[in-house]
């Protein structure tokens, strides 16, 4: 009893330091020790469970209020930003930086290191939020919420690969997380968690949830593509990175395929 009893600490603290770390929700103190931090990944998803709920229940709101589409889709959009605190984002606009610099890899590895924000980030950055808006804006109706699965979905398959895929360096924050991992059930949870979400969305509306899923899965493979070949391994700006790729590309997918069925 005892032994379970530790390991239910252990939870406790590993669900606390990962929403302390990656989200700006309320999560109470604890030692940030090997052991405390075994199942962080486990819990990583449950902060993308929070914003799909925020996400619909705002979606709720503004249509119940009459709130103007504009208005609407600015606030669905930070949302994320707000509860995450913008530390993903950080990484994509890292990332624009390091892979439009066309140097070596070792050179690169220092760019995503730079905490200034280079031309190329400025300019990834406005393209993004500009794709994102035009995106958010035609999330209405039935495809709202499928939608609000996207984020439990981008960090399952990010926790996934953080104790997957191989380091670009072994000093950083996911070389510290998959160190202390517990890589096993990390894995398996953050599959369960995938394949929990796909079968929900497949069950509210099949042909966006299909959309959605190819989505990720493609987003996926990008990302472990231009990881491995650019720098070596993944690093928690490339990981951010995906991250905020895949929130654009899988509503993206379910808009084309709304757009299809519409025109048909």
């Amino acid at each position: 009893m005892e032994k379970g009893q530790k390991r239910m600490k252990r939870f406790w603290n590993s669900l606390n330091i990962a929403f302390s770390m990656y989200s700006r929700l309320p999560a109470a103190q604890c030692d940030w020790t090997d052991e405390n931090m075994k199942y962080v990944m486990c819990f990583f998803p449950w902060i993308g469970a929070v914003i799909g709920a925020l996400c619909f229940g705002w979606n709720f709101l503004a249509g119940w209020l009459g709130m103007n589409a504009s208005l609407r889709n600015v606030i669905l959009m930070l949302i994320p930003i707000a509860v995450s605190g913008g530390i993903h984002l950080d990484g994509l606009l890292d990332t624009a930086d390091a892979m439009s610099s066309w140097r070596p890899r070792e050179k690169r590895l220092e760019i995503l290191k730079d905490s200034h924000a280079g031309a190329f980030a400025i300019i990834a950055c406005v393209v993004y939020f500009f794709l994102l808006y035009g995106t958010v804006d035609m999330i209405q109706g039935e495809l709202v919420p499928v939608y609000a699965f996207t984020f439990m979905i981008s960090r399952s398959f990010s926790g996934f690969s953080v104790v997957t895929f191989p380091k670009a360096s072994i000093k950083g924050t996911v070389a510290g997380f998959s160190k202390s991992a517990e890589t096993r059930i990390i894995q398996i949870t953050c599959i369960a968690y995938v394949i929990l979400c796909a079968a929900a969305m497949l069950l509210l509306q099949p042909a966006y949830g299909i959309a959605a899923l190819f989505g990720a899965v493609l987003t996926f493979g990008w990302y472990h593509h231009m990881a491995m070949k650019h720098f070596g391994g993944i690093n928690g700006d490339l990981a951010g990175c995906f991250l905020s790729v895949c929130e654009l590309v899988v509503p993206l997918m379910m808009v084309a395929v709304h757009l299809v069925t519409e025109a048909l």
